[in-house]
Order: structure tokens, then sequence, then C-alpha cells
């Protein structure tokens, strides 16, 4: 009876200790990535001298609006383009001319990054299928997760890819339905938005 009881009292306190331990996560469980394009993907401060071209006269202004990043971080564009210009990338993870695009427009952000903020915009999308876009194309810059399509709406963008250029400040100066290569996307920042 005694040896009984033992057994007993040991198999409950083993159930404690495996029930503690995955409610804890475990020291040892698998942490989970970081989302990538998240806010750790933010810039910093503007460098300080940056030149930039002004924005012409005229040009009207960008939808200031809202969204969520990867990782649940809010993210207002106006908060962007105060500092710089802005690029916003519209795609999905299952469009294939944004996928054959993506390599060259992330080394383009990459190259501008102290000057111009790219930004990805998803909709359409289950957030396990950006993720896995984001991290087969090492995407780089934020993305935001444009669940109901109202950004989208915002810049009448109807199907991916698409993109658009947007002056510090907030002058919307361009913008490419069907999307744009990175040499000529190139070309034109430096033409609208970078001083020489």
């Amino acid at each position: 009876m005694i040896r009984g009881y033992a057994v007993r009292l040991a198999a409950v306190a083993l159930a404690a200790a495996l029930t503690a331990t995955a409610c804890s996560g475990g020291d040892d469980a698998p942490a989970r990535p970081e989302p990538v394009g998240g806010a750790a993907a933010l810039p910093g401060p503007a460098p300080a001298g940056l030149a930039l071209r002004p924005a012409p006269s005229g040009a009207p202004g960008a939808p200031a609006v809202t969204g969520a990043l990867t990782d649940g971080s809010p993210v207002a564009l106006a908060d962007l383009w105060a500092e710089r210009p802005v690029v916003l990338v519209f795609f999905t993870s299952w469009c294939t001319l944004c996928a054959d695009r993506q390599a060259a427009l992330g080394e383009l952000a990459r190259r501008h990054s102290d000057e111009v903020v790219f930004v990805g915009v998803a909709t359409e999308d289950k957030p396990e299928d950006v993720q896995r876009y984001l991290r087969e194309h090492r995407v780089g810059y934020p993305v935001a997760l444009d669940a109901d399509g109202g950004i989208w709406r915002s810049y009448a963008v109807r199907e991916p890819p698409a993109v658009v250029v947007i002056a510090k400040g907030g002058a919307l100066l361009r913008g490419w339905p069907g999307g744009v290569d990175a040499a000529t996307l190139d070309a034109e920042l430096r033409r609208l938005v970078l001083a020489p």
C-alpha cells in the first residue's frame, strides 16, 4: 500500500513538473524567431545634413495612413516621411513578379537606407506566408500587414505589385501600378528626391 502511494505521488509530481515546464515554455523550448519586417527594421534618425531635393510645388499629399508592422508594432507613414522620403512596395507572398523583383529592390533599399525609407505593404495574405516570403527573399525593411486592404485602397492599389514614391514632408511624387524594376526606381529616386 505504501509502495502504491509512493508511485502515485511520484506520478503526480512528474505530471506537475511537466505541466509547469510546458506552460512556462521551458528553458530548452526553442525560441520563436522575431518576425522579419517588424519595428527592428525601422530606420533610426536621419543622418545630419541629409541633402534632398524639395518636393515640386503643387504635388498632391500622400495619404497619411497608419498600420501595424509584422510584429504588431504601430507605424504611421507621416512619422517616416517627416525625416526622409518613403518608398512603398505593395506586394503579396503569392505574387511571382513581386518575388522576381524583390532581390533587386532589397539591394536598392539597403544602398539608400540612410536617405530613403522603404516600407512593404502586404495584403490578402496570411502572416505566416508573409514571414516565409520575407525570409526567403531576405527583406530588410519594415513591412505593414494590411489585413483589410485599407492602405492599399488609400493608394488606389488594385493588385500587386505596385510602388509609390513619397517626398520628405509627404508629397506624392510617383507611382507604378504593376511595379517597377530597381534600375528605373533608382534613377527616379535620384531625379525626384536625392540631391546630387
